[in-house]
């Protein structure tokens, strides 16, 4: 096999940005699995040039150049500026491979812009396709393996690129990512892990790690990767006290409260655990994930607040996730129930994620495609944020944005951010607590959603297009794209800015058809 000049390239953000927010921050967002690609290829022989996009880098201009083949890893958030990317390379001849979630919740979309489009991917398969390395056009190849790998490549391996991308962090805060576990034991049916098997990674590979750690950053911050960290917690507390001092490197976990016992959180804080991010979810479902059993409504409101105030006893920094739109959700009882634990738990600070369903990555989102449910929107707009593509089962849109509006304004309402700030015990929380609040997150988001109710009442097209009437995408959106685009623009082919919303649905008939036949 030749030697290949191979590009890997991280999108972090969907579009430039130049904010404080994002020089300080987006770095440290990092992605391991490309790190993980690009550390493959060059066990196998090959020049690798790694990039990773935090929004302040031209893509036109800064990515790897004089390569035979590129890997991109993007979140759906980012598609369309891989897709522009892919064509831009393509035109020069180059290949190229998409990866990452966008890959495996759309590859059927994805297969008309790569030539490769890889679902999990192990050592074996990315070999496979070095060694393969030719043009599929005009539709590519989707490939996966069997199962996520057994191992991955730990932080010493990988150093190399973690340090390129802190390059790009200020040294007042510099995150290094670490993963002990892949799959989730929990099957929430929104979640692209629902499917995947908890599978825990070598504990002896994470005691070097860390300890490597402390050899290059005096007092790191670790964040692990996991989908639910601690599921094996004595084994991972074992690892990290066994590895290195005691309160020698902080750690940042996303975790569920089922996991988030007194005893638990005594020895998080004992190993120096700075930030917890549990998924609360809903007040009338997963029961399970927020330890409540079959509680629901304000019973589980006052149960859940008085936990998440136990942790910030212990943790200094809480973030709590909550679903919005689920159709356990009807009239404005949730939004409300949602606000009283704002008042009850005022230190932590409330995430309010739309329900999105991204393509294949949930066993749910066949239901919503097969109850038409499921709205063209570009992938530009899907990042649990900007857009919510179901359309909600018990509420209009006018009436849904009503309530995700007032919401919003009570969560970061001037009396709010105070609460928040005077609840929370130390300088670094209580000043990221007012950041986020008056940043994009909270006042920038309020602005957002202010316009889609607007737009709502005031332009047909754009509520004919929200109740599956038209899928002509409203020029507000398209304008949003081009701008975020820039340069980029002129490279995404013909058609990307569309997708077949129903294209799992789809797949999964004809897979019946055929096995019908096939009896």
């Amino acid at each position: 096999m030749r030697k290949l000049k191979i590009g890997v390239i991280d999108f972090i953000t969907k579009s430039p940005n130049h904010s404080l927010f994002a020089r300080v921050m987006h770095a440290n967002f990092m992605g391991i699995m490309p790190q993980v690609i690009a550390k493959w290829c060059e066990d196998a022989g090959h020049e690798v040039q790694y990039f990773i996009f935090t929004g302040l880098e031209d893509l036109a201009q800064d990515t790897p150049k004089d390569v035979d083949m590129v890997f991109i890893s993007a979140f759906t958030q980012s598609a369309l500026q891989a897709y522009a990317l892919s064509g831009k390379y393509r035109s020069e001849g180059v290949i190229t491979a998409l990866g990452g979630p966008h890959a495996r919740c759309y590859p059927e979309d994805a297969v008309k812009y790569f030539d490769y489009v890889l679902g999990l991917t192990d050592e074996e398969l990315c070999k496979d396709v070095l060694e393969d390395c030719r043009q599929y056009r005009p539709v590519g190849v989707n490939l996966s393996a069997e199962k996520s790998p057994k191992q991955l490549p730990g932080v010493r391996e990988r150093w190399k690129y973690i340090s390129k991308a802190l390059e790009k962090t200020t040294r007042l805060f510099r995150v290094v990512p670490m993963i002990g576990s892949l799959g989730c034991p929990y099957t929430c049916s929104f979640c692209i892990d629902a499917n995947e098997p908890y599978q825990p990674l070598d504990f002896d590979m994470l005691k070097e790690d860390l300890r490597f750690v402390l050899t290059k950053i005096k007092r790191p911050l670790v964040s692990w990767y996991d989908p639910n960290f601690g599921v094996r917690f004595d084994d991972y507390m074992n690892a990290i006290e066994e590895a290195v001092p005691i309160n020698s490197i902080d750690f940042i976990a996303e975790s569920s409260l089922s996991l988030l016992s007194e005893p638990h959180l005594k020895r998080l804080r004992q190993n120096s655990f700075q930030a917890v991010l549990p998924g609360i979810e809903s007040w009338f479902d997963m029961g399970n994930k927020s330890k409540t059993g079959a509680k629901q409504g304000m019973e589980k409101v006052e149960i859940v607040s008085d936990h998440i105030n136990m942790i910030l006893r212990y943790i200094p920094y809480v973030q709590t996730n909550f679903v919005v739109g689920l159709d356990s959700d009807n009239g404005a009882e949730s939004f409300e129930l949602t606000k009283r634990f704002v008042d009850l738990a005022p230190a932590a600070f409330p995430a309010y994620p739309l329900i999105t369903a991204f393509g294949r990555a949930a066993p749910l989102n066949l239901e919503y495609q097969s109850d038409g449910r499921v709205l063209p929107f570009p992938f530009h707009f899907l990042n649990n944020n900007h857009a919510s593509n179901v359309k909600p089962k018990n509420y209009s849109w006018p009436e849904f944005y009503d309530l995700l509006i007032d919401l919003a304004e009570y969560s970061f309402s001037p009396r709010a951010i105070w609460n928040r700030f005077w609840a929370t015990r130390t300088r670094v929380p209580r000043w990221m607590n007012v950041m986020r609040a008056i940043s994009t997150e909270g006042s920038g988001r309020l602005k957002f959603y202010r316009k889609i109710r607007q737009s709502l009442e005031e332009d047909k097209k754009f509520r004919d297009f929200f109740e599956g009437e038209t899928t002509e995408i409203p020029q507000f959106y398209i304008d949003i794209m081009k701008q975020d685009l820039g340069p980029l623009w002129e490279y995404l082919p013909e058609g990307a800015i569309y997708h077949d919303q129903n294209a799992y649905l789809k797949t999964e008939m004809e897979k019946g058809q055929k096995k019908v036949r096939l009896a």
